[in-house]
């Protein structure tokens, strides 16, 4: 049975997680307490002929002090051999402090500090940075629309469970800031630019033409053989490692051209080995 643990930030994205999980064939259940986890996943265990193999359930700071015992629960099921791994939902402070006024709704701590949202982050966040630090799979939805975030997961968690590296491509634009998610980060920004063609610049690295006008240069050609190899040497080590997840990031100056085809290409070298592999292109529709 493949049980993830789905927990993170209020405000990060675990609402729409759980859309996205549940669309690729998981059984989700939210806002479950800590120390029912356990009870909970020896039911959806017991189930005869395989009926529920994929579980995920949401626990969070709602649950008030009883979220104190997550970690108790967490020792409990990998004593007992249950298998699970735990996913953490993360956006930077002002991204979540926006979310929370557009949408009107009440942080989980606004009482506690009289409704100051950007206070009641803050708290959250150190409260939950050793949860953070436990999980096998970080999110970051800073810069993620919904379709992203949907697209992330399922190519996160709808491939072959026997593939243990999970490997997120990402494209972006220096101008709109750094991924603060990138393990690991090339800079494209010394290949042949579209944006100074006429005929390429309303395009994307989506588009064969621009594709092949940032792939065909000799130190493009170079540039993808170092980073295949460099990307083929160092997924064992994060294996090695007990890393589940890997995301690579690159980064062109609006993020639209030369990044998004180095991501593309690294997208197809990967797939072509049979990895579970998925892309997000951040800013490719930002001007």
């Amino acid at each position: 049975m493949e049980f993830l643990i789905i927990t993170g930030l209020s405000g990060a994205g675990k609402s729409r997680t759980v859309a996205a999980l549940e669309d690729i064939g998981y059984y989700c259940v939210d806002n479950v307490p800590p120390s029912l986890i356990s009870k909970f996943y020896q039911l959806c265990d017991s189930q005869d002929n395989g009926q529920i193999s994929r579980v995920a359930v949401v626990t969070d700071i709602r649950g008030g002090t009883m979220f104190n015992s997550i970690f108790t629960e967490l020792e409990l099921l990998t004593k007992e051999g249950m298998a699970y791994k735990l996913v953490f939902l993360d956006a930077d402070n002002d991204t979540l402090i926006r979310r929370f006024k557009e949408t009107r709704r009440k942080h989980p701590l606004s009482e506690k500090y009289m409704g100051a949202v950007a206070d009641a982050v803050q708290a959250e966040r150190t409260a939950l940075q050793k949860v953070r630090e436990s999980a096998d799979y970080i999110i970051d939805t800073t810069q993620l629309s919904p379709m992203d975030l949907k697209t992330v997961i399922s190519g996160m968690f709808l491939g072959e469970s026997d593939e243990p590296l999970i490997i997120h491509c990402l494209s972006f634009g220096f101008k709109n800031g750094l991924p603060p998610e990138a393990d690991m980060l090339f800079d494209v920004r010394c290949l042949p630019n579209p944006f100074y063609i006429d005929e390429l610049k309303d395009l994307t690295g989506l588009d064969k033409e621009v594709s092949e006008y940032v792939s065909r240069t000799e130190a493009a050609l170079g540039f993808l053989e170092r980073v295949f190899n460099l990307i083929d040497y160092s997924m064992p080590l994060y294996l090695n490692e007990g890393k589940c997840q890997m995301t690579i990031a690159f980064g062109c100056t609006g993020g639209k051209h030369r990044s998004v085809t180095m991501a593309q290409h690294l997208c197809e070298h990967l797939k072509a080995q049979g990895k579970r592999v998925s892309v997000t292109h951040r800013d490719i529709l930002k001007k």
